[in-house]
């Protein structure tokens, strides 16, 4: 998620203060990703140095905090944000497949432990996750859609981890037995039993 244009997005009605920006932005996204408001601040501070948020004119709150409002070259940039695809490209790097193609490459990883941890791990999330939607108003549309993409990944994790699990073991099956070694013995570069 772009906090950049995330701010952009709430300041779209009316100008706000910055701890009014990570209250929304946090009650929008269910607190999935929680700001401080030192990010927030220093999000505001590059988003006026690049002309597209300003200081409200005329407003403050006496203790020296500026609201903000969006410009116009702001409204043009969220817009672009709001009509543009996310890409595949510019999305983080995948921790975990890297984590994976690490373990086979480094000897003396059990991999296949490596991945029956993270299935747990993520079943766990999916279960909270799943309960969360339960516990969840029907009127609390913005956090239904960022939990169910949340139930969604973690679903998928669980499948493509299945599906890594029975790569791992076609891989092992195929592999002939070092001289010397029992059949039955992994010899998979990094992986052990």
């Amino acid at each position: 998620m772009s906090i950049k244009h995330g701010l952009l997005a709430l300041l779209r009605t009316e100008a706000k203060y910055g701890y009014q920006l990570r209250g929304e932005f946090e009650a929008a996204t269910g607190a999935t990703w929680p700001l401080n408001i030192g990010q927030v601040y220093t999000t505001l501070t590059r988003l006026e140095r690049d002309g597209l948020v300003a200081a409200a004119p005329g407003e403050g709150d006496g203790d020296g905090r500026s609201m903000y409002e969006i410009t116009d070259a702001g409204r043009a940039e969220l817009t672009n944000w709001f009509e543009t695809p996310v890409t595949r490209e510019s999305r983080p790097r995948d921790e975990l497949a890297i984590k994976l193609a690490l373990a086979l490459a480094v000897p003396g990883v059990n991999v296949t432990a490596v991945v029956h941890r993270q299935r747990t791990s993520t079943m766990q999330a999916l279960q909270e996750l799943t309960r969360l939607k339960r516990q969840s108003a029907d009127g609390e549309i913005s956090w239904r859609l960022v939990l169910e993409s949340m139930i969604f990944a973690a679903e998928a994790e669980i499948r493509w981890l299945d599906h890594c699990e029975a790569m791992l073991s076609r891989h092992q099956k195929s592999q002939p037995p070092k001289a010397g070694t029992p059949k039955q013995q992994n010899t998979t570069p990094g992986v052990r039993r």
